[in-house]
């Protein structure tokens, strides 16, 4: 340890009045806060965008490729689709909107036919059922969601009455009683107030399809965070007549709305880390000011400004890294026990826990910002103290 290192040291542990070390307590605890409460809110913002992200892969295919008049041969399509790399597992399905009523009330829905056969490999549907299986999907079944049966207090075996507008001749909508066969929950009030399931071949019918078209083919991946990839392929192989989106596209502003939060979020509660700065400025100008003769005594045996200067600089550094690394033991202490011990409403949030995810990018990128703000406030202490001239230092003493 050479000389700067050992001086900064004793004056980070000097008890002298005790004022310098409880000063230097507060810079550190300051520091340690911030940096403590950057990881707990990255963390919890991380864990539920990626929450957010699995129930929606959950829920929709990897890739929809689709056709403005409907894709026909789609089981020509498929087994091209099942030829490129990466793709997993491909099935069709028709989509369009219906209303359901009951009891004098109609609502809005989003229909959605499925081979019930093939369905499985492209989405979590038989993981997200809750009551019946996909397989007795078949004829007049429907599959509805929680929030759906919960609003009109439906049950397994009843009847639903579903209205599909102009499905008929001009200016007529025609009226299908379904049996409830199954019940989700996917984890997202929308889909599970909004989208009910059919057997593909009953939707044909309510949309007045023929048997070869339909709506659009799913494709599940393998690694669904690079289906960039896997939709250029697709454009190569069925050319650029098909319309296909990721499930990144069809979701892009939501993503791009959590991606803000999280980092305004970060800015926001970075500032934390800049208020502590000020302590640590603080602190340093005090000691700098008791340590007068100290630095006249250095600089009178020959010490040159540029080591006191770095002498004090050493001694910002290590309060600062000493409030970043109980900074991130604090905020990785709390983001344990907020992911362990403490339960969250499941029936508002479908899951029973706070979702926390500590990526290793985001720990680095908050102990480097720590840092920098550290090292910025300890520039105009230190400078100050380099400046003192030997005479003016020991006149007074």
């Amino acid at each position: 340890m050479n000389y700067e290192n050992w001086i900064s040291y004793r004056y980070l542990i000097s008890s002298k009045g005790g004022f310098l070390s409880f000063l230097n307590f507060v810079s550190i605890a300051g520091v340690a806060i911030g940096v403590a409460a950057l990881i707990i809110v990255t963390g919890i913002m991380t864990g539920f965008g990626n929450n957010l992200r699995d129930k929606i892969i959950g829920t929709t295919p990897h890739i929809v490729v689709e056709k403005e008049i409907g894709v026909k041969d789609f089981d020509k399509i498929a087994g091209q689709l099942k030829g490129i790399p990466g793709v997993v597992g491909v099935s069709p399905y028709v989509q369009g909107n219906v209303f359901i009523e009951d009891s004098g009330q109609a609502l809005g829905l989003v229909v959605r036919g499925i081979d019930p056969a093939t369905e499985g490999s492209v989405t979590k549907i038989k993981e997200y059922l809750l009551k019946g299986k996909v397989d007795d999907l078949t004829g007049d079944g429907i599959v509805i969601g929680k929030e759906l049966a919960r609003y009109f207090g439906y049950s397994l075996g009843d009847t639903v009455t579903l209205i599909a507008p102009s499905s008929g001749l001009a200016g007529q909508s025609w009226r299908y009683q379904l049996k409830i066969v199954g019940i989700f929950s996917s984890g997202m009030v929308d889909y599970d107030m909004n989208l009910v399931l059919l057997n593909i071949r009953k939707a044909q019918e309510i949309f007045n399809l023929p048997a070869n078209l339909v709506s659009g083919v799913g494709v599940k991946v393998s690694d669904p965070y690079k289906v960039s990839d896997v939709k250029k392929n697709i454009h190569g192989l069925l050319g650029f007549g098909f319309l296909v989106k990721t499930w990144i596209d069809i979701n892009r502003n939501l993503f791009e709305a959590l991606y803000l939060e999280k980092w305004g979020l970060f800015l926001i509660l970075t500032l934390m880390v800049l208020i502590a700065s000020f302590n640590i400025i603080t602190t340093l100008i005090v000691t700098v000011t008791s340590k007068v003769h100290d630095i006249g005594i250095l600089k009178s045996i020959g010490v040159p400004s540029s080591s006191i200067r770095w002498l004090f600089t050493k001694l910002g550094m290590y309060i600062g890294s000493m409030g970043t690394f109980w900074g991130v033991v604090g905020g990785v202490a709390s983001t344990y026990i907020l992911r362990t011990y403490v339960k969250v409403p499941a029936e508002i949030y479908s899951i029973d826990h706070v979702p926390v995810d500590l990526q290793l990018t985001d720990m680095l990128i908050i102990v480097a910002s720590a840092m920098a703000i550290t090292f910025a406030a300890t520039i105009y202490p230190s400078m100050r103290a380099a400046a003192l001239q030997p005479v003016e230092a020991l006149r007074y003493e």
